[in-house]
């Protein structure tokens, strides 16, 4: 049972997989105000048409693309947060990035706030799988010292690898994390990072090898990069494996240019892979304790460029899962130019940390505030007991 109870009748410890949209995922073409002119009058060239579009409220709808996301969020599983952010939006992919990993927007933080989550689901570091990340590198958002991670790229070809493959993947992912924050941390920071936990986080790969044994399912996933990692996830998942915390990346959404198609493709294998998922962990009666986290480390700017969109602010999220609350919660950013922030943006209207604090408190069962680095207002988006 969660902190404020949500409702799982089994009382399965509660599961949460994020998924990252790299780059910047254009939320206004992917719920789209299209009764708003203003919609029409900024987006020349890359506006949705209206044939491509699935209307999910009055005034609301998806891309084409998305039509998955429609059937789940008719069914009442889907939470869309509208307008989130923070004040100064940071308009870099790493710094904003960051900023969403560690839930510090004021200072460089060492610690990434999912990593002090799985430090006090288990503080005794009993369980090496306690959080997994699918993909290359380590996403700082599980990194804290002495946390261990299991970090994997493809769960198939490791089971597949010699003992000297394996350790050049484990190498190659330490590398990854090394070169992208030695620029932000200093390379002390990150090698006193590397040398407490590098190796240890990483062993749990070993254990996951099984699960592809232990699974069967009807589902047919797609083959692209984030259904292959779901897949992955619900594989991990269901071999009973004691995981907590699942991390995986969609990466792309950074459209400067050519943005309708390259836009479309993304959330066609996003939503596409989404449902699948859900379907694989219904089918093994597995899907009442997980809770999908969709993010983006920012949103885009309202007008286009010619053929893409340029970083912004004021993006969305979605909580995906059996026991949330479906519905549409804080506000749509105004679109009216008037309201533009910086005369080309959409203002925030909710603080991604009101999304961490209710994420932790209300599905995972811990305290936020520290994590959050203070208090903020909850949403509800789960039912209730």
């Amino acid at each position: 049972m969660t902190a404020n109870g949500a409702n799982r009748t089994n009382k399965k410890d509660p599961v949460l997989v994020v998924i990252q949209q790299s780059g910047g995922n254009d939320f206004l073409n992917t719920v789209i105000p299209f009764e708003n002119g203003h919609y029409w009058d900024s987006r020349p060239t890359i506006r949705v048409e209206r044939d491509n579009m699935v209307p999910f409220t009055d005034d609301l709808a998806f891309h084409g693309a998305a039509t998955p996301f429609k059937s789940i969020f008719d069914a009442g599983d889907m939470a869309i947060i509208q307008g989130v952010g923070y004040e100064n939006s940071s308009r870099s992919h790493f710094r904003g990035m960051d900023i969403w990993h560690t839930a510090e927007p004021n200072s460089v933080a060492t610690e990434g706030w999912l990593g002090q989550v799985m430090r006090q689901l288990d503080p005794d570091k009993k369980n090496v799988l306690t959080g997994v990340s699918i993909g290359r590198g380590l996403p700082r958002a599980m990194a804290a010292p002495g946390v261990p991670v299991a970090s994997i790229g493809d769960l198939d070809n490791y089971g597949l690898m010699t003992p000297v493959q394996k350790e050049e993947e484990r190498n190659k992912d330490l590398d990854i994390f090394k070169r992208m924050y030695s620029p932000a941390f200093g390379s002390g920071v990150v090698m006193d990072y590397l040398g407490q936990t590098g190796r240890d986080s990483l062993t749990g790969a070993d254990i996951l090898k099984k699960a592809p044994e232990m699974y069967q399912s009807t589902v047919e996933y797609a083959d692209n990069a984030i259904a292959k990692a779901l897949r992955d996830v619900a594989r991990i998942h269901l071999a009973g494996l004691g995981t907590r915390i699942f991390y995986t990346q969609h990466g792309g959404y950074d459209h400067h240019a050519q943005e309708l198609p390259s836009h479309e493709k993304l959330l066609a294998e996003l939503t596409g892979g989404i449902t699948d998922f859900l379907a694989d962990l219904r089918e093994h009666d597995a899907a009442d304790n997980v809770l999908i986290l969709v993010f983006t480390e920012f949103g885009r700017r309202m007008r286009d460029n010619g053929s893409g969109t340029d970083h912004g602010s004021g993006g969305g999220a979605f909580l995906i899962g059996d026991n949330v609350n479906g519905g549409l919660y804080s506000e749509y950013p105004s679109i009216d130019p008037a309201d533009w922030l910086n005369a080309e943006d959409m203002k925030h209207t909710i603080d991604f940390r009101s999304i961490y604090a209710t994420i932790l408190e209300q599905w995972i069962g811990v305290e936020s505030q520290d994590i959050v680095r203070g208090q903020y207002e909850q949403i509800k988006p789960f039912v209730a007991a």
